[in-house]
């Protein structure tokens, strides 16, 4: 079957947004300016959402580009459940019973 990415990595995603913003911008800076020179406000609105969807097209789909820098996971640690430390027992009881200690120093 076909092996198509679906993620982005942590800098891929900084640099999505990054250039989402720009082309944004950018978009709306020359959509204001015409949008005066022909004095029409929908011109304005039409070139901004070209921004938008050049913007979308360039920035939502996982390209390459995005996906440079992977994550390097952990090794995942193998625990025996049934195994118990007895030094972890211990100390919850020495806490509880500490605790239970200074609520009868109070009630006195």
């Amino acid at each position: 079957m076909l092996d198509i990415q679906t993620h982005m990595d942590f800098v891929g995603q900084a640099k999505a947004e990054r250039w989402s913003r720009l082309i944004i911008t950018v978009f709306g800076v020359i959509g204001l300016i015409y949008g005066a020179v022909v004095q029409q406000f929908s011109q304005t609105v039409y070139v901004l959402g070209v921004g938008f969807l050049l913007s979308a097209l360039i920035t939502i789909p996982p390209w390459p580009i995005y996906r440079r820098n992977p994550m390097k996971w952990q090794k995942p640690v193998l625990t025996d459940q049934k195994t118990k430390d007895p030094k972890t027992k211990d100390q919850k009881t020495k806490t509880s019973d500490s605790s239970d200690e200074k609520e009868k120093k109070k009630k006195k």
